[in-house]
């Protein structure tokens, strides 16, 4: 199960919204099993068909991650015109099988779903995206 706050799924589809008709990326990172940041990045593709992290955000990105302790925790892009599931490329490209790889499909606009996988020596594993307020009372 992956923990995902409204606020950061909410952000993740607006993301998905602004880049369209392109895929958007980013990264959730946190600690503890809890997301604390939610960095949108540049596609380098700028791609309706595919997504690559700019690799010098991305760098920054992991060392202010050092600098706090955090770990990543996801790793999310948009699927305009496809079913939130890993592509064969996406499959190829998955180097962090630590993380969880969240995808947005724009399919149907006004109904953005949003689902987790686990990419691991090419095998996908689903994990049931759960909203983490609702697993924290008073949030």
């Amino acid at each position: 199960m992956f923990q995902l706050s409204r606020k950061h799924r909410a952000a993740i589809i607006a993301h998905a919204r602004e880049a369209c008709p392109n895929e958007c990326c980013g990264l959730l990172v946190g600690s503890g099993g809890r997301t604390v940041k939610l960095y949108k990045l540049a596609n380098a593709e700028n791609s309706p068909l595919a997504y690559r992290l700019d690799p010098y955000e991305q760098l920054r990105i992991f060392q202010e991650m050092d600098n706090h302790g955090w770990e990543l925790m996801a790793i999310y892009h948009s699927h305009v015109a496809s079913p939130a599931y890993p592509s064969a490329r996406d499959v190829e490209l998955a180097y962090y099988p630590e993380a969880v790889y969240l995808i947005v499909s724009l399919v149907e606009p006004a109904r953005p779903d949003v689902r987790a996988f686990r990419i691991k020596e090419g095998a996908i594993a689903e994990e049931k995206v759960v909203d983490d307020d609702e697993l924290t009372p008073g949030v």
